[in-house]
């Protein structure tokens, strides 16, 4: 490429990026075709940058980046590190509900978003909007900004949150590390393009980004996946390497679409992370799709994306496990005393190492009990057996994925406490075939309802967001709790 190498000091994420891309880099939008190659790219970048640069931002200063499955999205939130602001990013959707509670919570300078979204909170702070594209410019006209490697690089959703994110503050060490670790864990090569339908705001959506143009290769984006035989056709039509999908994903290929009559010679592997899915679909996709790789990861935002990795040459002997940890990982497994424990006992899953990130923004609380003596207190049960393998048991934390993303059940419980003629409500989650997870809720009246049992039902359905998948709504007469008073959860999911 021809492209000015930064120098070794500067840990700056992006920066890094730009100087590794070749000659089989590419950002594509399936839907049309339009392509960058990586002299467009890394132009792209660097007017991102001068723009954001030129409407009065500086590094270190914070900027809403809105995030949808489109090239845009990954050129701003790159452009916006290489000129050392740092992006917060967010899904569209939840940009234009709550991007005003972000906006204060985060103190953010500015907001990008590729087209103009329904945000009247915007006018009240005065701060510029930066809408579309931008004109490329020479990537030696502007120096990227020099960054420590523990500098904060990023502003990360937890994922999938709903409401107002929590955001894990990702540093430029973080972002190289897990990037390069998980390089070696696929055994990425140069000519390798990523088929992508997830946001940048996902981790796992940005992992696939930096993974394939930080090795040199491209990614294709595919916002169709309502119409998965699209998304297909187009994997194909630009001759991806790499698929990347949680449960859901895989779950509705094997159910609404023609995988099974649409060849895919060129596909090497397929990615998934964001839950557990089942063996059996595992076992159905490889028959399916046999010349690819099927390779299972676990991982977290707070560890950057990834944690671990099960080679797909040990699929068929360690189906179920999460894998090996990454090699610039350590994983642990400690009981409720806090004693480390040996393999083939539970416990929960603590990681350490240079993946693993500084903490929750403004939140030194949670920041202390999820972060300790420098590990990474994952909240998820599991174990490892002889070979090192993980296996994921199960979670100390009540939150549930749906279609992979994570929703608290306190958060559900409060939403439906708060509908007319609801006294209290409990909830847990339940296996969905499409969704992976999904919410029953048990619900007890507070004797103001006059209609009956089914009315309140729907009205709770009525009041929960689009994405919280329900499968059920039962009016019960009480709770069952446990001797100190909390819900019994394990007693709803026999109910459920």
């Amino acid at each position: 490429m021809g492209f000015r190498m930064p120098s070794s000091l500067n840990c700056n994420f992006a920066a890094r990026l730009v100087a590794r891309l070749g000659e089989n880099s590419a950002l594509i939008e399936a839907s049309s075709g339009d392509t960058l190659r990586a002299a467009e790219i890394a132009g792209s970048i660097a007017g991102f940058a001068t723009w954001f640069l030129s409407a009065g931002l500086r590094p270190g200063d914070r900027m809403l980046v809105s995030c949808g499955v489109n090239p845009a999205s990954a050129l701003a939130y790159l452009g916006a590190m290489h000129a050392g602001i740092v992006p917060v990013l967010l899904d569209e959707r939840t940009h234009a509900a709550s991007g005003d509670a972000v906006f204060l919570r985060t103190g953010s300078r500015a907001a990008w978003s590729a087209k103009p979204l329904r945000q009247e909170w915007a006018r009240n702070h005065g701060f510029p909007q930066l809408i579309g594209g931008c004109e490329p410019c020479s990537p030696d006209s502007l120096q990227p900004a020099f960054c420590e490697k523990n500098e904060l690089a990023a502003l990360m959703p937890t994922s999938g949150s709903t409401g107002v994110p929590r955001f894990v503050m990702v540093s430029h060490e973080n972002l190289i590390s897990n990037t390069e670790a998980i390089i070696r864990s696929q055994q990425l090569g140069a000519a390798e393009t990523a088929m992508l339908i997830m946001p940048v705001s996902y981790c796992f959506g940005a992992s696939v980004l930096h993974t394939h143009l930080y090795q040199g290769g491209g990614v294709v984006f595919d916002s169709r996946f309502m119409f998965p035989d699209k998304v297909l056709e187009a994997i194909n039509t630009h001759n991806c390497t790499t698929f990347a999908g949680v449960p859901t994903v895989y779950n509705i290929l094997l159910r609404r679409s023609n995988l099974r009559s649409i060849p895919l010679p060129g596909l090497r592997r397929l990615l998934q992370a964001g839950g557990v899915l089942a063996t059996e679909n595992v076992r159905k996709l490889r028959k399916i799709v046999p010349g690819a790789e099927f390779i299972v990861m676990y991982g977290q935002t707070e560890a950057t994306a990834r944690i671990s990795c099960l080679p797909s040459t040990r699929l068929h002997e360690k189906l179920g496990s999460a894998g090996l940890p990454l090699d610039n990982l350590k994983v642990r497994i400690v009981n409720d005393e806090g004693q480390e424990v040996s393999p083939g006992h539970t416990g929960e899953i603590h990681v350490s190492g240079p993946s693993i990130c500084e903490g929750y923004l403004d939140e030194p609380e949670a920041t202390e009990n999820k972060f300790a003596d420098g590990w990474l207190h994952t909240g998820d049960l599991g174990s490892l057996d002889e070979d090192g393998y993980l296996w994921i048991k199960g979670r100390t934390s009540d939150f549930i994925k749906i279609r992979g993303y994570r929703v608290g059940l306190a958060e559900v419980e409060a939403r439906v406490a708060a509908v007319p003629g609801v006294g209290e409500c409990a909830a847990a989650g339940v296996h969905h075939p499409e969704a992976g997870e999904a919410l029953a809720l048990f619900v007890v009246k507070d004797g103001t309802e006059t209609d009956g049992s089914a009315t309140l039902a729907d009205k709770v359905r009525q009041a929960l967001p689009s994405q919280w998948t329900c499968t059920s709504v039962k009016v019960v007469h009480e709770l069952p709790r446990t001797p100190n008073g909390k819900i019994a959860r394990s007693q709803l999911q026999t109910s459920a």
